[in-house]
């Protein structure tokens, strides 16, 4: 028996129910902390329970859902530590991206680096088009930079960053200082400065959790607070 070209394109129906979660997930459909009625769902979607649990299987192995003994799976929810240590690890995984970038970028790719910002510099009315660009803008230097076990982990920890409010980090002042940080990135890159790449790059990242503290005494009191949090950079 031959199967059809198009049958050996789709993609298995547990992908496709978990890409269906994880934009539920993301736009608030389910909350964090939010339990996950797989019955309820599978009915809705008109589907087995099989292909429901393989497609939690693959939110809980992206972090995006917790599977709890005895209770089922919930919707995870982000700590004020998970935020720190997520933020921790960006600015290792992505300065060492800018200095690759900075040292093997062509001049087409910088040109379309600048223009991603040039856009993003024309989207701060519009947050959720200003999201998308910025997280446009430093997965492009990742996949410039070229290593693609480095831009997978970035975009594990990105996702996993999802379920945090990005849209508190508009807060008075931080975008405006988000798209200055950016220029100077986009500077060292144009001078093949990758030790000047990387520290701009550790910067940005150091000033957008500093942006995401709830108030000036989070910083000695990571107690396991849920946090409104921005968009990563």
């Amino acid at each position: 028996m031959t199967t059809s070209p198009a049958l050996a394109a789709r993609a298995p129906l547990y992908e496709e129910v978990a890409e269906r979660l994880r934009e539920r997930i993301f736009a608030r459909a389910l909350e964090p902390g939010q339990w996950i009625d797989e019955q309820s769902l599978a009915a809705e979607l008109g589907i087995s329970r099989t292909p429901m649990r393989e497609a939690l299987k693959v939110l809980a192995a992206e972090g995006l859902v917790t599977m709890k003994p005895r209770r089922g799976a919930y919707v995870t929810e982000v700590s004020e530590r998970d935020v720190a240590d997520v933020y921790q690890m960006l600015a290792l995984l992505e300065s060492d991206a800018a200095a690759a970038a900075a040292a093997r970028a062509s001049e087409a790719e910088l040109a379309e680096l600048e223009t991603l910002h040039a856009q993003l510099e024309t989207s701060t009315a519009d947050h959720a088009r200003f999201f998308a660009l910025n997280e446009a803008f430093h997965v492009r230097i990742l996949a410039i930079a070229g290593n693609r076990w480095r831009a997978q982990m970035a975009a594990e920890l990105r996702q996993l960053m999802k379920l945090s409010r990005h849209h508190s980090l508009f807060r008075k002042g931080r975008i405006e200082a988000s798209l200055a940080e950016h220029r100077a990135l986009l500077a060292a890159l144009r001078r093949r400065d990758a030790a000047g790449a990387a520290a701009l790059t550790r910067g940005h990242f150091a000033n957008g959790l500093a942006a995401a503290s709830p108030g000036p005494d989070s910083a000695g009191r990571r107690n396991g607070r849920k946090l409104a949090l921005p968009a990563v950079g």
